[in-house]
């Protein structure tokens, strides 16, 4: 497996290594933190979503919403190890594509694992790890807030490839992920976790502590096939109630309205951003 789409750079770098209405964070038992707050409802897309490194120009996403094909695009709203600008993720944009039938899935590249082997410019580390991601996730909700999207909301966080082998760094993870997800529903934001089928999203899937972990998983497994439950690699009971994304096809080069991306493709089942 690679890494997500940030930069290329970043993804070669990273290879080395292995709407209903429903309680937030649902799909996994024993979400403890949330039990005590009254949320929003959840707005669930179900369909095929986009992810690109830079959001495109408002006038590119009106021209891609024509043929209905995608009808969801995740953005990159923060973290230090975004890889790519983003000039045109205003909150002025984020309501012109909402208004244009878009559903938004928010994306936080936060700090990564100790074990990784890459040049991402912000790590954990065991001693920190609770720190930086109550921090990450601070700056997540600010972000996300800036942009329109309210509380209620998903924030997916950006995990790449690490060895979930070395019990050290993996228990590192977990810690950084529930100080992340438990300061994000401190502030009413839903937890949502992108990561590989073969690493950082088996750490979340095969956890046998499930407290404080984020309740909507997203996997990267690149098999090209537009499915959530057919080729979903864990206990088919967790992660249900609309609650997975799966990033089945990267790198596609794809032309709607005039306009060419390159994006990877998603099958989604899971919370889009309350816009407003």
């Amino acid at each position: 497996m690679a890494e997500h789409r940030q930069s290329r750079k970043r993804r070669y770098i990273t290879w080395g290594v292995a709407g209903a209405a429903v309680v937030a964070g649902a799909g996994i038992a024993a979400q403890t933190s949330m039990a005590a707050t009254t949320w929003p409802a959840q707005k669930t897309y179900t369909g095929r979503a986009f992810d690109t490194c830079t959001a495109p120009s408002l006038a590119a996403m009106k021209a891609w919403k024509t043929d209905g094909f995608y009808g969801a695009a995740a953005v990159y709203i923060g973290g230090k190890n975004r890889g790519c600008a983003q000039p045109n993720l205003t909150a002025s944009w984020v309501k012109s594509v909402n208004t244009a039938g878009w559903k938004l899935i928010p994306l936080y590249v936060g700090a990564q694992p100790p074990c990784q082997t890459s040049a991402n410019p912000e790590k954990f580390t065991a001693a920190n790890a609770a720190s930086v991601g109550a921090a990450n996730a601070n700056d997540a909700i600010a972000k996300a807030a800036a942009l329109g999207m309210k509380a209620g909301s998903p924030i997916y966080l950006d995990m790449e490839p690490y060895d979930i082998t070395n019990k050290a760094c993996n228990d590192a993870v977990l810690t950084y992920v529930r100080s992340f997800t438990k300061t994000l529903r401190a502030k009413t934001y839903r937890a949502g976790y992108y990561g590989f089928s073969s690493s950082s999203a088996k750490a979340i899937a095969t956890a046998t502590n499930k407290t404080d972990l984020p309740g909507n998983l997203w996997y990267a497994l690149w098999d090209k096939k537009n499915t959530t439950t057919t080729d979903w690699p864990w206990d088919p009971k967790l992660f249900t109630d609309h609650s997975r994304g799966h990033q089945y096809m990267v790198n596609s080069k794809e032309t709607r309205g005039g306009y060419t991306i390159t994006v990877d493709r998603n099958a989604w089942d899971a919370p889009v951003a309350l816009i407003g």
